[in-house]
């Protein structure tokens, strides 16, 4: 009878250990926990995914050991309250994702069993311990919660958290020091959401000149009164030129759209707001761009990579205000490649890449610009990726 016993309860730990490492049980918990809540789901998906993981692991390497949930998880458990706490999630708000989630893999496993003809009693066996293992998470979850909230409320820096989330959501909010009413700002925005990676930034961008940073809605955010030079690499970072903080909210929403275009395009670093003016208004209309393309570039054949080079290079010839030595560096080519390209793309599309006349030529240029990239991002292999400057 032990023997037996035994054996179904290893039949449900095999079943537990397969599931669990499933990416598509991953990725439906966590569909589901943001779909619980409200403030988790304005979290960027991979903060979701990443402590979903990382406790999903924890939980089954405790099943295995057959003992209480070790040091790893309850330390992602940890991390994962203090996250919450400092990105501005309610305790409540999370509590619910995380409880979706938790019944969500509970379904699913129990489905799985079923189907495998698994024991009844080996299933109740196996949720009761899931859930034992959970409830310690839980608490310590909320402990570490409730230890950041404490900590963020006894420091000026929460209230200036504060100050930050409310003048870029445009609600009414005192501006205080580090900021001067009377001064002015760039909007800083991005989409990291880690707080220690938001903390390395903080401190390059604070390094040029005063400002205030912190996480709004998730995500990094900043008004610094001047933009670091040379421009940091790394994440994309969008910077919007300075307005007072009375009038930042506006620009903080437009940031968000403009990152998004970039994000799309590939890009990464600090990028002013204006640089990306173009490329927002034409990713926004996709199917604009496509039929400009094809009115434009008929003449080229999307599966030949010569057609793809010449295309590539337009572009990065366009990108470098139709000079020839900058764009032939960019692509670490010979400037009579440039000619010899440029010169070959005019006779296959019969139309030329600039006007001669120099009428109306901003209108062109910004037409080629966009026909260009639509149909590099829409034809050949890689399809879809960033072609700015074109291949080499």
């Amino acid at each position: 009878m032990t023997t037996m016993v035994t054996s179904d309860r290893d039949r449900f730990l095999r079943l537990l250990l397969e599931r669990g490492g499933d990416p598509g049980l991953v990725e439906s918990t966590v569909r589901v926990a943001r779909g619980e809540s409200d403030l988790v789901a304005a979290l960027p998906e991979e903060e979701t995914r990443r402590h979903t993981r990382a406790l999903l692991h924890g939980v089954l390497a405790a099943l295995e050991n057959g003992g209480e949930p070790g040091a790893e998880v309850l330390a992602a458990a940890g991390r994962l309250g203090s996250d919450r706490a400092r990105q501005g999630v309610p305790v409540a708000d999370f509590l619910d994702g995380f409880q979706a989630g938790r019944a969500h893999l509970v379904r699913a496993l129990i489905a799985e069993g079923r189907r495998l003809e698994v024991p009844a009693g080996a299933l109740l066996d196996g949720v009761t311990r899931i859930d034992e293992i959970t409830t310690v998470l839980v608490h310590r979850m909320v402990h570490a919660h409730r230890v950041a909230e404490l900590e963020m409320a006894r420091t000026t820096r929460e209230g200036r958290a504060q100050m930050l989330r409310r003048l870029l959501r445009g609600e009414p909010a005192p501006v205080l020091a580090p900021l001067d009413p009377a001064a002015s700002y760039h909007c800083v925005v991005s989409d990291v959401s880690d707080p220690a990676v938001a903390a390395r930034l903080e401190t390059v961008l604070t390094a040029a000149g005063p400002g205030l940073c912190g996480l709004v809605d998730g995500r990094f955010a900043a008004l610094v009164a001047r933009l670091p030079e040379p421009a940091p690499d790394g994440p994309l970072l969008v910077a919007a030129p300075p307005a007072r903080p009375a009038d930042v909210a506006p620009l903080y929403g437009l940031g968000h759209r403009v990152l998004r275009a970039g994000g799309a395009a590939g890009l990464t670093g600090l990028r002013r707001l204006t640089d990306l003016s173009l490329l927002t208004v034409t990713a926004a209309e996709p199917e604009l761009g496509r039929l400009l393309a094809g009115g434009l570039l008929g003449g080229l054949d999307g599966d030949d990579p010569f057609h793809r080079q010449l295309a590539g290079t337009a572009l990065a010839y366009l990108d470098h205000g139709g000079r020839i030595e900058p764009t032939a560096a960019a692509l670490h080519v010979h400037g009579n490649t440039v000619k010899y390209r440029v010169r070959r793309l005019q006779e296959l599309t019969g139309r030329p890449l600039t006007d001669p006349e120099g009428g109306a030529a901003v209108a062109l240029a910004a037409h080629w610009w966009w026909a260009l990239r639509s149909w590099l991002a829409g034809t050949g292999p890689g399809a879809g990726r960033d072609r700015s400057t074109g291949p080499g």
